[in-house]
């Protein structure tokens, strides 16, 4: 009897399994929707278009790009999770949501269960910026430029996780500069290049127009490593400042319930699509970011990375995760 109950186990597991080994090699039935949470023409939008088009190709099937922008990213993820479907995608920046338990009381989705990685597609470049005319070229001159100016130094980081590193940053540095906040960050580099702030962490692509007109200095890239779109520029570490650190994943995530073998399925999709042409990583270079393929084990453990990095910053700001 009770080989025959361990045998029936046996056959049930290799017949899941092969349902949804199945299910991959026919994925997909239908058309694909990347809910996105941003306007077009957005850095992650214009990774999204150029990659429907050639999965589109790939897959026989089209895939539609839906922007649904606001709510702090919490449009999009609602739309996404009410959908319950494998055939509607969430394509977002991991800060998108990794920072919602510290800035929102309440939410209604739990990350975890309800956004599963799939693939990582870019990293964004993030960057901490400077006017020219402060004349600080990196940024322990920044720092000690503080010091010896206290309060007259204004700061402002794009809202998220950017916001949370940099505020946390400044009260371990005990750093006598004003925080800045900005309803929309796109405004900052125009008055960065202006002196009306005077250090910005956002998005090195929305700075980069300023920095070849010679109003603004990148002082360093958050990234891990080096990256060639500013190959001259150190990272936050080799800078002194590792304590900055933050790679602006972008990718790919499944609803609740997607297998796995459906999810690294449609990851060597995405990686065989962006390796078969050379050109993408030039064309997304334009727009800051630097191709970062990841399958669902290796995102997932960068996402788990990232969220260990704010639970640790929210302690020191004295923030509480909502529930």
């Amino acid at each position: 009897m009770l080989r025959f109950m361990i045998a029936l186990v046996i056959g049930l597991v290799a017949g899941v399994s092969g349902v949804t080994a199945a299910a991959a090699q026919t994925y997909p039935q239908r058309p694909v929707r990347f809910i996105l949470p941003f306007g077009p023409a957005a850095g992650s939008d214009i990774t999204a278009r150029l990659l429907a088009e050639k999965l589109a190709a790939r897959w026989g099937k089209p895939v539609v790009i839906e922007n649904r922008p606001g709510g702090d990213g919490l449009v999009a993820i609602n739309a996404f999770t009410s959908a319950n479907d494998e055939h509607t995608l969430l394509f977002v920046p991991a800060s998108t949501f990794t920072a919602h338990p510290y800035v929102h009381e309440k939410l209604p989705y739990d990350a975890e269960r309800d956004l599963l990685p799939i693939t990582n597609v870019t990293t964004i470049v993030i960057a901490l910026g400077a006017p020219a005319s402060l004349n600080v070229k990196t940024l322990g001159e920044f720092i000690a430029l503080a010091r010896a100016k206290p309060d007259t130094l204004n700061v402002s980081a794009a809202a998220g996780n950017s916001d949370l590193i940099l505020s946390a940053f400044i009260k371990t540095q005990g750093l006598p500069v004003s925080r800045v906040p900005y309803r929309d960050i796109q405004q900052a580099p125009s008055d960065l290049a202006e002196a009306r702030i005077h250090l910005l962490m956002s998005s090195y692509a929305t700075m980069l127009p300023l920095v070849q007109a010679g109003k603004l200095r990148v002082l360093a890239v958050t990234s891990r490593n080096r990256v060639a779109i500013a190959a001259d520029t150190p990272t936050v570490a080799e800078a002194g400042y590792p304590y900055l650190g933050l790679d602006g994943l972008i990718g790919m995530y499944g609803p609740r319930g997607m297998s796995m073998a459906l999810r690294e399925s449609i990851a060597a999709d995405v990686r065989a699509v962006v390796e078969a042409d050379p050109t993408v990583a030039s064309r997304l270079a334009v727009t800051g970011q630097v191709v970062d393929l990841r399958g669902p084990h290796e995102f997932a453990a960068g996402i788990k990375e990232m969220r260990n990095q704010l639970a640790a910053i929210a302690q020191t700001l004295g923030i509480k995760a909502a529930q």
